[in-house]
């Protein structure tokens, strides 16, 4: 895992941004840690955010549309999807990321994508900002969200 090369988050200020995080429930101790570093990120901000529970991370893309279609500025989006011994992970993660990407150029808002796909547990343990992870996606994926409708507001 590298991180090298991560951009510099600038302090975004995220006041009258009204975020939906869209999480999954699979894989509990990470989703737990990827949302409460996108609640951290967000608070920081100062955004206003509610949490969206869905069943796992094929489901995100079509709640993240009707979150954004009822007036949310953005949406981060969490999931865990780890690699087994069946194609399983590549049509979920392949119809996650490409619905994901969807919602966000059908609706002109921005979905901060903080869907860790991964060969073992371990590796999103690493990833989901727990005491003892190395990075926090759900931070970054909130934060990438933030940046981007501050630069929609900003161009409107």
């Amino acid at each position: 895992m590298s991180v090298e090369g991560a951009p510099k988050a600038d302090r975004i200020d995220g006041t009258g941004l009204n975020v939906v995080v869209v999480a999954g429930t699979w894989h509990e101790t990470i989703s737990e840690g990827l949302i409460a570093g996108a609640q951290r990120a967000l608070d920081a901000a100062g955004a206003t955010h509610a949490l969206v529970r869905v069943p796992g991370s094929f489901e995100l893309p079509v709640v993240a549309k009707a979150a954004l279609d009822r007036g949310a500025d953005a949406v981060v989006a969490l999931g865990v999807i780890i690699r087994g011994g069946t194609p399983h992970f590549e049509y979920v993660s392949s119809a996650a990321t490409d619905g994901l990407t969807r919602v966000a150029l059908d609706t002109g808002k921005p979905v901060g994508f903080g869907v860790l796909t991964t060969d073992d547990e371990q590796q999103g343990l690493d990833r989901a900002g727990l005491a003892d992870s190395m990075e926090d996606k759900g931070a970054e994926a909130a934060e990438a969200a933030l940046a981007t409708a501050a630069v929609l507001r900003d161009l409107r």
